[in-house]
């Protein structure tokens, strides 16, 4: 049967009619909701929201004014936009708050407290390299210089380098597992 037929069937309450329109509109209108509003556990949530308002409002729709599936996908927009401008402006509303209250968002400050501890804690494992192995790991890793360049700027054969860089990151690596 086509979701039109089905779809007229489901407007006089008949169940069986409405588990067979599930099954041919459910993965069309969970793929448009997927496409809008992007994140899955919400979109689920919104296609059932969608599924359910078509059991509701079967009798509302007018195969005059085109096709049930045209229909059912339009609703499934709707409600997708919705979903979206409602999350919008619950961010708006959470940020105009944190501004009014002249302090920065908890996700901010909790961010910058973690990333101000992972720097103290990476600057107490670099304090345990050698000498040679800091300097080789800051030129590399702070400085942004190529093997080659660390080389070049110490004065050492690039075999050497490699070394000390893989000896400093073994003891970095190790240091570090010691933070998680």
């Amino acid at each position: 049967m086509e979701a039109d037929e089905l779809l007229l069937l489901v407007a006089g309450g008949d169940q069986k009619a409405f588990e067979d329109l599930y099954a041919v509109v459910s993965g069309p209108v969970f793929g448009l909701v997927r496409r809008v509003v992007r994140d899955p556990a919400q979109s689920e949530e919104v296609a059932q929201e969608v599924l359910l308002e078509l059991w509701r409002s079967a009798a509302k729709f007018d195969p005059g004014r085109g096709s049930a599936m045209s229909w059912i996908l339009t609703l499934a927009h709707r409600r997708a936009v919705d979903r979206v401008r409602s999350a919008r402006a619950a961010g708006e509303r959470e940020q105009r708050e944190a501004l009014r209250a002249n302090q920065p968002a908890f996700d901010q400050v909790t961010e910058e407290v973690e990333a101000g501890l992972e720097r103290e804690w990476v600057r107490r494992c670099l304090d345990r390299l050698t000498v040679l192995q800091r300097q080789s790991v800051t030129l590399a890793y702070y400085e942004g210089y190529t093997y080659r360049e660390v080389a070049e700027q110490l004065s050492l054969p690039l075999g050497t380098v490699k070394t000390r860089m893989r000896d400093g990151l073994t003891r970095m690596r190790e240091c570090l597992g010691g933070a998680a």
